[in-house]
């Protein structure tokens, strides 16, 4: 019997059905798990279902119904999900993220060795 590795789930949050799309095949390709929403509202539900299934979030700061920002201080309030780390990727300036608290800010479009280290290294430490 082969023993294998638990798959680490990210959560690619992001508006942008292209980026979606993108993101999911080649973290797939990675061996990762995907999940992804288009907003930080069904962020927020994704995660209150099943907060431990979730390694690693990337998150969009610019989205309809509920953004970045607002997804951020949503989960931070809560126990169960403060923990879970983000990665922001956006093409917002340097002066419009700031305030943002995450492990780690990619600028779009980002670099795609740059954003697979990153996602490596948070979920190593998830």
């Amino acid at each position: 019997m082969t023993m294998s590795r638990p798959t680490k789930r990210i959560l690619i949050v992001d508006d942008d059905v292209a980026i979606r799309q993108t993101l999911s095949e080649l973290l797939e390709e990675e061996g990762y798990s995907v999940a992804s929403v288009e907003n930080g509202l069904e962020a927020l539900a994704y995660l209150r279902d099943d907060p431990s299934s979730i390694a690693l979030v990337l998150l969009d700061l610019m989205m309809p119904v509920m953004d970045g920002f607002q997804f951020r201080a949503e989960q931070k309030r809560d126990p169960a999900l403060a923990a879970t780390p983000i990665v922001v990727m956006t093409a917002r300036g340097a002066t419009e993220r700031a305030g943002i608290d995450a492990e780690a800010i990619l600028s779009k479009p980002f670099d795609l060795l740059k954003l697979m280290d990153t996602i490596a290294r948070s979920c190593r430490r998830a």
